[in-house]
């Protein structure tokens, strides 16, 4: 069936849309989906209060501007495009429900009107998403999934494998969650200055999951860094600071943060693989924000008051940038925070990345024997089988190491690090085993 002709376009032949045009309207369909994917969700979930509506209406504007860009040109103002867009077809899909049934009519009359919501110590759309996302009527798992979806704006297959757990399991834990906030009538909104202290947990974590996501993206699809979720993450830090400007796990994120975005420009090759630390050019690092992360750990230190988790990992970040070589790495220091954090965190992750430390201070086969431990509980984990796969290379075990890289190869899924991992593996080849 022929579609309707736009009243605009009656009376002229459309012309059709040059290669060069549909790349450049493809593009920035992808770049305003970085930029602007947040704000538009936080600003249509403040103004009909549910979710679904929220993150539906969004991803038809940009289903929309994929159809129209190309045709009508990139907007001005691709934000506040995408956002009138979603508006309208929020309105539209309530004003359909409504006919069949009333409460939709009156929740329609109530939201369009704008009626205006509170908005707590920080008047930020996003900020209060996330608070949203994060209420404790939740578990800890569907509040950080929920908030990496709604905010993050990140795909079920991402997150799901950010939690080493099936698409189909992680997509049921998002709806829930969206049904569970809509039938509770979970406000949207940052809570009383009161309650902020029990609630900033959920949200410390979610902004940590949002910063990995951005340092090391997980999608085969996805640039392997992406500088739109690392910013994003450490401006909602910042706003979680002006909130709880006394709480040191506050800080101790940020301050992680800092210290990891500091060495973004140095951590893939112009050929597009992955640059590890020990091989990154730290005149590359950002000085500015090093000094804020290490200002920001010295200031917890001298609190005298116990660190938490993200202040322990922000001081092992501190003690890698003050180092102005790797072997300079004062790595008796950093086993020394890790021993702290698993009496904290006694996750196998932690005891995995402990024991890259333990390999530099102990040798490759101490650390190898903590590695074997955790074979079971990560095993479907790429960084387990690449730690493994570099551990038997530094023992001469290159059949052992080469079987670990093609698994780890297997499991990645950013493509500077299978590129990495590839030339790695490849090198062995090179080489008899001894």
């Amino acid at each position: 069936m022929n579609r309707p002709v736009d009243r605009a376009r009656a009376g002229r032949t459309a012309a059709p849309v040059s290669s060069s045009r549909a790349a450049e309207a493809s593009e920035a369909v992808a770049r305003a989906h970085r930029e602007e994917w947040a704000r538009v969700v936080a600003s249509l979930a403040r103004r009909f209060g549910d979710l679904d509506v929220a993150e539906e209406s969004a991803a038809e504007a940009f289903a929309t501007a994929v159809e129209r860009w190309p045709a009508d040109g990139v907007p001005p103002n691709p934000g506040a495009w995408l956002t009138t867009t979603a508006n309208r077809k929020a309105i539209d899909r309530l004003r359909r429900e409504s006919k069949r049934d009333e409460k939709q009519k009156e929740a329609l009359t109530v939201h369009v009107n704008d009626a205006p919501a509170p908005v707590g110590p920080v008047d930020d759309d996003r900020l209060r998403l996330i608070f949203t996302c994060c209420h404790p009527a939740l578990a800890m798992e569907t509040r950080v999934a929920l908030t990496l979806r709604m905010v993050g704006g990140l795909t079920v297959p991402e997150i799901a494998r950010a939690f080493l757990v099936q698409e189909s399991t992680m997509g049921q834990r998002i709806t829930r969650a969206k049904a569970k906030i809509k039938a509770a009538r979970i406000p949207y909104r940052v809570p009383p200055a009161a309650d902020l202290p029990v609630r900033v947990s959920g949200v410390l974590t979610v902004l940590y999951l949002v910063f990995n996501e951005g340092y090391l993206a997980s999608g085969p699809g996805s640039d392997p860094l992406r500088p739109d979720l690392t910013a994003e993450a450490i401006r909602l830090a910042r706003l979680t600071r002006t909130l709880l400007p006394d709480d040191g796990e506050v800080a101790g994120l940020l301050a992680l943060m800092l210290l990891t975005e500091a060495r973004r420009d140095a951590r893939v090759a112009p050929d597009g693989e992955l640059v590890t630390l020990a091989e990154q050019d730290r005149r590359a690092w950002d000085a500015t924000l090093i000094a804020e992360g290490h200002q920001l750990v010295r200031e917890r230190l001298a609190s005298g008051v116990a660190p938490g988790r993200f202040q322990l990992l922000a001081a092992i970040n501190a003690v890698h940038t003050s180092a102005p070589d790797v072997r300079d790495t004062d790595w008796s220091q950093v086993v020394a925070l890790y021993d702290q954090l698993v009496r904290l965190d006694p996750s196998p992750i932690v005891a995995l990345n402990r024991a890259v430390a333990v390999a530099e201070l102990d040798g490759p086969e101490v650390a190898l024997a903590i590695v074997g431990r955790l074979q079971e509980a990560l095993a479907g984990y790429h960084a387990l089988h690449a730690t493994r796969a570099d551990l038997l290379r530094r023992l001469g075990r290159g059949d052992e190491a080469r079987a670990a890289y093609d698994r780890a190869i297997e499991l990645a899924g950013n493509r500077a690090e299978i590129a990495y991992l590839t030339r790695r593996r490849d090198e062995l080849s090179e080489r008899p085993d001894h």
